[in-house]
């Protein structure tokens, strides 16, 4: 994984474009560990942060398309997490069964961003000429909701 500069706006932005490999999840847990103890966050949020990063990759690998990057957006208020995947076909919650093997990622997400979180389309940072899926989650810097109606665009 490589660190890519930060953009020219008052949020900071780094991607990083994910092998599709065994280790790659361990290892975007540990960069965002990493990345997001700099900010002097509470154990609570990047332990939340680090699992759900880990859902979205995963999920990516196992319903998405080649190529993957993660994304993540800092700025004063809120720290978003993006993964993007090359397929267009959206996400969508398995119905819920306790006895599943899979199928608890996204409620996983939806749960501890509080509802903020969602899909779109949008373009590659590492590959600015391919568009592919955005599955995205935010948290608010303080670690307390955000003040906003979420957007469940996809799930």
């Amino acid at each position: 994984m490589t660190r890519l500069r930060s953009a020219r706006r008052s949020r900071k932005q780094y991607a990083w474009p994910l092998r599709e490999d065994a280790r790659t999840v361990g290892q975007a847990r540990a960069l965002i560990r990493m990345e997001l103890s700099e900010l002097s966050l509470s154990s609570d949020l990047v332990d939340d942060a680090v699992l759900m990063v880990s859902e979205l990759i995963t999920n990516a690998f196992m319903y998405g398309d080649a190529p993957y990057e993660l994304i993540l957006h800092v700025d004063e208020k809120d720290i978003m997490f993006v993964v993007v995947d090359g397929s267009p076909v959206l996400p969508a919650q398995a119905p819920h069964d306790l006895g599943a093997e899979h199928g608890r990622g996204l409620r996983i997400v939806a749960r501890l961003s509080d509802g903020f979180y969602g899909c779109h389309p949008q373009r590659y940072v590492t590959q600015p000429d391919l568009v592919g899926k955005a599955t995205w989650f935010a948290l608010p810097r303080a670690g307390t909701a955000p003040n906003v109606v979420p957007i469940r665009a996809g799930f």
